[in-house]
Order: C-alpha cells, then sequence, then structure tokens
C-alpha cells in the first residue's frame, strides 16, 4: 500500500495553515460551562510580557512556549482552561525605550506629548511581541488580550488603591528613600541589585575637639557626603577608642562639631573602625540617623546635585564634589592614606546606576504586619522546581519597611489623589472610573477636610507592580463579575522567570491577600534564563542577543519549541544558539517520516485497546507496550509536575532509541507479510498504537506536527481535544527483556560493521546476511530477530 503521507519531510509552513485553522474553529476559546467546579477551571495568570524593545529576548520566547505547555498539558488532562494574555505596558522601560527611539527628554516634553509618543513606540513593540507569541502556537485568547495600560486595567489598579487608602493600608510619609538619579524617581528595595564596585576607601584625620590638636582617623567610601555628617560612631566593645565616646569631633573642611557616639554596627575590623554618619551614605546611616535620634540633612537634589549645605561644594554633581573634596582633603594634609576595595554598592536594577538616598514625601503600603501570613503562605505555595521557594522566602525575611508605591514618572497610572489649596488634606474620589489628576479638576467641589473648593492634582505614578500585582484580579474579573470571579479566583498556577520572585510574586502575595483575604494562586512556575551559548548573560552591548522571529521562521515553531523544552531541567538557566535549535529539527524529521511509514498501513479493526489483554499480540509487540507503558508513566510524572524536559527528551528517546531503531525494525518484515495475516496485524496494530500515543504525549509541546500527523492517521477532531493516554500494565513482565533486546541488536550491528563481505571485500551492510545464535532468553523473539538481522543457520 502507498503511503498517504507522499511529503518525504515535515514542512514546517504546514504551521501556518494550522494556525488560522484553530483560530476559525475557536479552539482555545474559554467559557464556563454549568458543570464546571472550581477544580475543573484551570486558570492560568498569565505573566504579561513587557515590551521594553527589540529585538524580543529568545528568552522570553521560549519561556512563553514552556507556558503554553502548561495550558496544554493542563486541556488534555480534563480541565477547561483559562489561558488569557496580556502585555504590561506601564513604568520605566517604555519611557527609556521612547527617549531614546524619538530622541527626547521626558521632562523636556509636554507631558501629554510624552504619553502619545511612548503609546506609538509600544504599539510597534507589542506587535512584534503578538506576532512571535502567535507563531509559536500559543493556545491563549489572543482575541480579548488585555492592556495594562487601557482605561479597564488602570480603573482596577485605582479602584485598589483607594480602597486600601480607605481602610487605612496607605499613607503619605517624607523619609529617605532610595532614588535613582538616572531614572529620576525613588525605587523600591525589590528593584536594587548589589554589586561588588572598585573604590577607594579614604582614611581621614578628624580633629578631636577642645584637645591639644588630638585626631582620630576616620574611614569612609564617601567623603563626598562629610558635609552632611551628623556624628561619629564607635563599636562599644572596641577598647581602642571607648575613651572618646561622649567626646567630639570636628569636620574638615567644614569645620563643624558633631558626636562621637557608641553604636553596634561600627565594625572594628573594617577601615579604621570608625564610622562617618551621614544623610545618607546607605542604608545603615538611615537605622542609624533613626536610632540615634540625629537631624537629617539634605544632601543631594532629585536631579543629583549637592544642595546649600554643602557650601563651597553646592550646586556640584555627586562625583564632581566627591574629586573636589577629596583635592582639598589631600592639598590640607587631611588625608592619611587611601585604600582600593571592592564595595557592595546598591545599584537600580534598570538602569544600572548607583542608588542614593534622598528624603522625599512617597506614598506607602503598609507590608510589615503582613509578613507572618505571608510566610505561612509560603510554605503552602507548591514551587516547581521548589528550589525557588528559597528566594521568596530570604526576601520575607528580608522586608524591614514599608513599600513605597509612587514613582516620579508619567507613563504609568496615575495616583488618583487631588490635595486641598487650603489645608493641603488628600482628598481621593470614589473608585470605578479611571482619573488623571495632573490634568482633570477633582470630581468633588469641596474638601472633605476644611470645605475648600480649589485643589491641585497629584502628578505621580504608581510603581508598575501596583498594576502587574493585580493580574489575578484582573483576569477574574474582580469587583465585575462576582460569578465569574468566584470560579476563576484564586487562579491555579503562576508561571514567571526568577529574577521577579521578590517583585511579582511577592507584589502579588501581598496586593491580592490584602484585597482577598485569599493567595493568588497554590502554584509557582518558575523557569530559568536563557543566556548565550557560552552561558553568558544575552545584552545589546555585548551583541550576543539572538532574535527568536528570524529562528521561528526558519526552522518553525515545533522545533523551536522542542529545542526549548529539551535543552534543560526546569528552572536552570538554558543556553540559546541556533546549532542547538537545528539540531532539534532532527527529531521532527524522525517523528514525520515514522508518520510517513506508519500511513502505509491501515489500522487493523480486529484489535481494540478495551480488550488489549485479549489481543492475540506477539512477543516482540507486548515487549514494546510494556516499554510504552514505562514512557506514559514518565511523561505524566514531567507533565504534572510542569517540567517539560522529562517528556521532551523521554518521548525522543523512546521514539528514536527504541521504537524505531529497534520495534520497528524487528517487525518490519511481519508488517509487510500478507501470507501471515494474525502476525500482520499483530504488528501494525502495535505500530498504531504506539505511535498514536507518541503523538499523544508530544502534543503539548510540539503541537503542530502532532495535529497534522493526528489528523492525517487517527481522526478528524483535534489532537489538541484528546485526553492523555493511561497505562494499563498488561505486559509489565515484559520490561526484563529490554536490555537484552537492545544488547543483541546492538551486538549484530557492530559484528556486520566490522565484518568483510567476501564477495564485495567491503564491510557487511545492516542487511547482508549472518551467522549468529539468538541468545536462548531471547527465544520468544527469536523469529522477529532473524528476519531483522538476516540471521541464517
Amino acid at each position: 500500500m502507498e503511503p498517504i503521507i507522499s511529503s518525504k519531510s515535515w514542512n514546517h509552513e504546514i504551521e501556518s495553515q494550522l494556525l488560522k485553522s484553530w483560530d476559525s474553529e475557536n479552539l482555545y476559546s474559554f467559557t464556563l460551562k454549568n458543570n464546571d467546579n472550581v477544580d475543573s477551571v484551570f486558570v492560568i495568570d498569565t505573566p504579561p510580557p513587557y515590551p521594553s524593545g527589540k529585538p524580543w529576548h529568545i528568552g522570553a520566547a521560549a519561556h512563553y512556549a514552556q507556558i503554553d505547555m502548561i495550558a496544554r498539558t493542563a486541556r488534555m488532562n480534563g480541565h477547561n482552561v483559562m489561558f488569557p494574555i496580556g502585555i504590561d505596558r506601564n513604568g520605566l522601560p517604555v519611557e527609556i525605550y521612547t527617549e531614546k527611539k524619538y530622541k527626547v527628554r521626558m521632562r523636556q516634553v509636554p507631558r501629554e506629548k510624552f504619553l502619545e509618543l511612548c503609546k506609538t513606540a509600544l504599539d510597534d513593540l507589542e506587535n512584534d511581541m503578538i506576532e512571535i507569541m502567535r507563531n509559536l502556537g500559543l493556545s491563549c485568547n489572543f482575541k480579548e488580550y488585555y492592556r495594562t495600560d487601557s482605561i479597564r486595567f488602570r480603573t482596577l489598579t485605582q479602584k485598589t488603591f483607594i480602597d486600601l487608602w480607605n481602610e487605612g493600608l496607605i499613607y503619605i510619609s517624607n523619609r529617605p528613600n532610595n532614588y535613582c538619579i538616572d531614572c529620576g524617581t525613588t525605587i523600591s528595595d525589590a528593584e536594587i541589585i548589589y554589586d561588588d564596585l572598585p573604590t577607594n576607601l579614604i582614611y581621614m584625620f578628624f580633629n578631636i575637639a577642645n584637645t591639644n590638636d588630638d585626631k582620630i582617623v576616620v574611614a569612609s567610601t564617601r567623603p563626598e557626603l562629610l558635609y552632611a555628617c551628623q556624628a561619629i560612631i564607635i563599636n562599644p566593645k572596641d577598647q581602642r577608642y571607648s575613651h572618646l565616646i561622649g567626646k567630639e569631633v570636628v569636620l574638615p573642611l567644614f569645620n563643624r562639631n558633631v558626636p562621637i557616639l557608641a553604636h553596634h554596627s561600627a565594625k572594628p575590623g573594617f577601615g579604621s573602625g570608625v564610622v562617618m554618619v551621614c544623610s545618607y551614605g546607605d542604608h545603615n546611616d538611615v537605622q542609624v540617623f533613626r536610632e540615634l535620634n540625629l537631624k537629617e540633612i539634605v544632601s543631594i537634589d532629585e536631579n543629583g546635585y549637592t544642595t546649600s549645605s554643602a557650601g563651597n561644594y553646592r550646586n556640584l554633581k555627586l562625583k564632581h564634589a566627591r574629586q573636589k573634596i577629596i583635592d582639598d582633603l589631600r592639598s590640607e594634609g587631611i588625608i592619611e592614606r587611601e585604600e582600593k576595595i571592592m564595595h557592595r554598592t546598591p545599584i537600580c536594577e534598570r538602569s544600572k546606576t548607583e542608588i542614593e538616598i534622598i528624603p522625599l514625601q512617597d506614598y506607602y503600603l503598609k507590608q510589615l504586619e503582613y509578613l507572618p501570613i505571608l510566610k505561612e503562605f509560603s510554605n503552602k505555595l507548591n514551587f516547581y522546581p521548589p528550589i525557588h521557594k528559597q528566594t521568596l522566602k530570604n526576601w520575607l525575611n528580608s522586608v524591614t519597611i514599608d513599600w513605597p508605591i509612587s514613582r516620579r514618572r508619567f507613563y504609568g497610572t496615575e495616583i488618583p489623589i487631588w490635595f486641598c489649596q487650603n489645608c493641603k488634606s488628600p482628598n481621593l474620589p470614589k473608585s470605578g472610573k479611571y482619573y488623571q489628576p495632573w490634568k482633570e479638576k477633582p470630581p468633588f467641589d469641596i474638601c472633605a477636610s476644611c470645605g475648600f473648593n480649589e485643589f491641585v492634582g497629584e502628578e505621580k505614578t504608581f510603581d508598575t507592580w501596583m498594576d502587574s500585582s493585580i493580574t489575578p484580579l484582573f483576569i477574574s474579573k474582580f469587583s465585575q463579575g462576582p460569578e465569574f470571579y468566584r470560579r476563576t479566583y484564586p487562579a491555579t498556577i503562576r508561571p514567571q522567570a526568577k529574577d521577579i520572585i521578590r517583585t511579582w510574586l511577592y507584589y502579588t502575595m501581598l496586593r491580592c491577600y490584602q484585597l482577598t483575604g485569599k493567595l493568588a494562586w497554590p502554584n509557582v512556575w518558575i523557569m530559568g534564563f536563557g543566556v548565550d551559548e557560552k552561558g553568558k548573560k544575552m545584552s545589546k552591548s555585548k551583541g550576543n542577543v539572538v532574535d527568536p522571529f528570524p529562528l521561528i521562521q526558519k526552522y518553525g515553531a515545533d522545533t523551536f519549541r522542542f529545542w526549548s523544552a529539551s535543552e534543560t531541567n526546569l528552572g536552570q538557566d538554558f543556553r540559546c544558539s541556533e546549532q542547538s535549535i537545528s539540531n532539534s529539527q532532527k527529531f521532527l524529521s524522525k517523528l514525520w517520516n515514522l508518520g510517513r511509514f506508519l500511513s502505509s498501513f491501515e489500522i487493523p479493526k480486529e484489535f481494540s485497546t478495551e480488550s488489549l489483554k485479549n489481543n492475540n499480540l506477539l512477543h516482540t509487540d507486548k515487549w514494546i507496550l510494556a516499554e510504552l507503558d514505562k514512557l506514559i508513566n514518565t511523561c505524566i510524572k514531567g507533565y504534572n509536575s510542569y517540567n517539560f524536559f522529562i517528556p521532551a527528551t523521554s518521548i525522543r528517546d523512546f521514539t528514536w532509541n527504541v521504537f524505531a531503531s529497534h520495534y520497528v525494525e524487528m517487525i518490519k518484515g511481519r508488517a509487510y507479510d500478507n501470507e501471515n495475516k494474525n502476525s500482520q496485524i499483530s504488528s501494525i496494530y502495535t505500530l498504531h498504537r504506539c505511535f498514536s500515543i507518541i503523538l499523544l504525549l508530544a502534543a503539548p509541546i510540539c503541537p503542530f506536527i502532532t495535529e497534522k500527523l493526528w489528523k492525517t492517521l487517527y481522526s478528524s477532531d483535534s489532537i489538541h481535544n484528546q485526553k492523555f493516554p493511561k497505562t494499563n500494565d498488561f505486559f509489565k513482565d515484559f520490561e526484563k527483556y529490554t536490555e537484552k533486546i537492545v544488547e543483541f541488536n546492538s551486538f549484530v550491528w557492530n559484528k556486520k560493521k566490522n565484518s568483510i563481505n567476501p564477495n564485495t571485500g567491503k564491510a557487511l551492510s545492516l542487511k547482508d546476511a549472518t551467522s549468529i545464535n539468538v541468545p536462548s532468553e531471547l527465544n520468544e523473539f527469536e523469529q522477529d530477530l532473524k528476519t531483522m538481522h538476516n540471521i541464517i543457520g
């Protein structure tokens, strides 16, 4: 019989045809069904990707391909899957991209104009991301994808703010905070990374006040803040200086007295053991100022310049002030020595600029009082893989202040507050509408506190995590559809990258609990980073960024997806290279060729899965079905732990190294033997049972090729409407033969390879006859083995 499949190779251009077919059939639309219960609905709190520039990171494309595998796995487990998709369009990265793209500066352009430029830039980037996700075969709801800068989303963000403000969970305070000079805004601790950077530790002579020129050596990495020093601290256990506690020193260059105080944070082994406390050199300074009740000096303004408190060094960029102060200290003989050290330095995660600490008025969301319950929740969360739970726990143990949620930027959800011009009290509107106080009049006439009728609108926006932390509420129609919300919240799983555990994951836990009293989801899935082929982080400056779209167009989505799944175990970083993606194409070729071979044989109607145990199967067929059951168990275990490396590599190994290499070759003679119908039917039935199950198991990872082969060979109904296969373990005893069969076949192949055909003088081909005894333990397989290897005698 001629094969039904005529094409000799898989053509990935078929993928676009299948995408259109799935769209027309609404294959992946989500509708709540009357018989759906909470357990049958599977809700994915999909991370809305952030369009911050071109190209979209290949690691991100791989990440979303695997999130789609979660959705397809859940469907094949019988769930009604809600797989939303959105685009995160708020915050600093898009502002930076817009400034670069249009060669403008945010604060030098009218706010309205800058917002329009941001939207235009976002639309361009968003289209690229959506196209890549579509071409990858994501089975999400593209027809209703959301944007975090939409009126509907921002209305919800503002509603949650108003609700929490009214509950007393948000307040305004002027306090020292992390500040990025380049970004021009306050940032939270979660947006800071630390790096060991080279710097000079400056040892300076300070005169002790009211003495005959007695001196003490103070070591500091921040001499540029000398003018903001309000105390010198010494560890109370440091006997070298204990006699000086309670005295004063005179600040060099500024001729101002400050006290010498005892404090445990001074480390006798660092520098001279004597520490200058300024407002503010680091977070320890902030803590010491609070504990010792020191008076704050505002040392740096919002543009990164020294303030009038710096005297002769005012209105200088910090690095210029540093150099000028060090030069003057040297010229006056005040520097004892300078030591080059590596200093652990806080850096803005986005701009990579060193963080300053500046006292500013900001909005704060209370979080400290929620840490105990969040720690309880962290113990209940199922992490895939479990190793990443520790990152969350470490963060929960490091939170020491409330969350500063306001930002001095333009493109973000506005804080819905108007201040009374008379009493300065904040006035909030009713929730349910999107407000822009910086350009709108308030929706009320008089101040709730004093009755005055003139207001000034707040110009600040929210930290972007205030928006993205409520994605589980937005997708479940919180406060809009009570029945829909009841059946879709909490979500089932949160898939995300490991670098935003302490931000998106944590803030979602916090905010959703504050608003609903429930944890947002019971399961968290964490994927590693995509790095270059040398294991290094990808960046445009290094020139090692890989654009995923040309690779998807060249090799196809299924090749890309299979590479993503098979490259490394869940949670580990994975290397990205065209070569490794290209290599993944070989498995699809093997799968297609097997399907083409099987398309020559009709499925025997005489056999059924239900009566499999009673079918008159030969031993070779029973053996491969035993191996198939092992594959099913392994794959289902991998799928249920959302570790797609397990099914991807297991399917490839079984298909290539067991099914094709051994079983197909062993029964090929029987499959073509029309004289012996029973043995022929047994082999053809087993071929199709194995291959159909291989397709089912591979479907979440390679949805295109499995769909094409499934519809060609087995059913007009989509493979993606099927359930995962189940094992029957009828032939489990036959597993014991696997090693012996593989060993024997390998032995024969190697013998032929190393034997010379006397007629040709060349090595025997695999088809050449040979004389070898089949081991007695394989007697039941003897006829198939003899036919396979052309064994004579």
